[in-house]
């Protein structure tokens, strides 16, 4: 365990040292958590259980991620005040009638926000079953995008403009955390019900901007860009700011479309641009400084109608470079 000072130590235990504190520890070690939802499970009002909440997160046990006019709430997970919370819910006995019922409203909450992002996500349905309806088997693409990632251990990734947070639960078993970065509060809500549905505690999902991630810069091992970039005004600035979130050796991964002349797709879909080439991807990691390692093309599964409105998904790993400027780093300095 981390140190921890006296006073620090002191300040969580009596943040912690209280009844309703102490249960909202023990949820929040479920997963994260609205101020909604534990008003529902611990039948309180808002104000009551924002000012515990507030003191949880002032004493370190506890952070709070802003979603629009939303916050979530879940275990601090990198401060020696984050390990000292684990060790007091470790500690719980689980049987105590009161935490029983607690886990027991906690399920019907779950149930009922993944029943709300289910329904959004039947709403949109048609229009990714419509664009996978014209590429490669999903299973043959993810199954490439593992393999390029490989068997390499790692620390953070990275998923901008998560969705559904499909990659984000493919690449689970393998990392030790990973954060999805979405700007739709009602994807998020989707992806956030998919990833705890799965019990995917290694990964969370945070509203951002994908041309400002709320990401630390040089904290990545992997940054993943999965088909985001034909709705972008500017992709070369996406890519650009996804190279200054990579560590050091750190690599990217784009999976987008490659040049196709489906028109229909901007006016029906909003793709602001109809695929990407090798030579362009390329070009654009370059210029931010990282060099294209891998370039994989999965055309449609029927080749004979390939040429007649079908879509080829292509997948780009770039590797950081030591000539890569960081952020914050001049030139001279680099």
């Amino acid at each position: 365990m981390l140190p921890i000072s006296a006073e620090n130590m002191l300040t969580a235990l009596r943040a912690a040292g209280e009844p309703t504190r102490l249960r909202i520890l023990a949820l929040l070690a479920e997963g994260e958590r609205s101020v909604k939802d534990l008003t529902d499970i611990l039948g309180q009002s808002q104000p009551r259980i924002s000012r515990h909440l507030k003191l949880l997160v002032e004493a370190g046990l506890v952070r709070r991620y802003a979603e629009g006019a939303w916050a979530f709430f879940r275990l601090a997970d990198s401060s020696p005040a984050a390990e000292l919370s684990r060790d007091l819910v470790d500690r719980l006995n689980r049987s105590d009638p009161v935490m029983v019922r607690d886990r027991t409203r906690l399920e019907a909450v779950r149930r009922a926000r993944l029943e709300e992002a289910t329904a959004y996500f039947r709403q949109h349905a048609g229009h990714w079953d419509q664009i996978r309806s014209l590429h490669a088997n999903e299973r043959e693409i993810e199954a490439g995008v593992l393999k390029l990632v490989g068997d390499t251990p790692l620390d953070l990734v990275v998923d901008l403009g998560t969705g559904t947070g499909r990659m984000l639960e493919l690449l689970a078993p393998h990392i030790e955390s990973g954060i999805g970065i979405d700007v739709s509060h009602d994807m998020l809500s989707y992806a956030r019900s998919r990833l705890e549905r799965e019990g995917l505690r290694n990964c969370q999902v945070r509203q951002g901007d994908i041309y400002s991630p709320p990401i630390e810069d040089g904290s990545a091992d992997l940054v993943i860009i999965h088909q985001v970039l034909h709705y972008l005004d500017d992709p070369d600035r996406a890519i650009e700011e996804a190279t200054y979130l990579l560590k050091p050796g750190g690599r990217l991964l784009i999976i987008d479309f490659a040049p196709h002349g489906l028109e229909f797709l901007r006016a029906d879909q909003a793709h602001r641009r109809l695929g990407f080439s090798r030579e362009q991807i390329a070009e654009w990691m370059k210029a931010a400084g990282i060099e294209l390692a891998s370039h994989i093309d999965f055309p449609p599964d029927d080749v004979d109608i390939a040429e007649v409105g079908r879509l080829t998904v292509s997948i780009w790993l770039g590797k950081d470079t030591d000539s890569r400027v960081r952020r914050g780093v001049s030139e001279e300095a680099a």
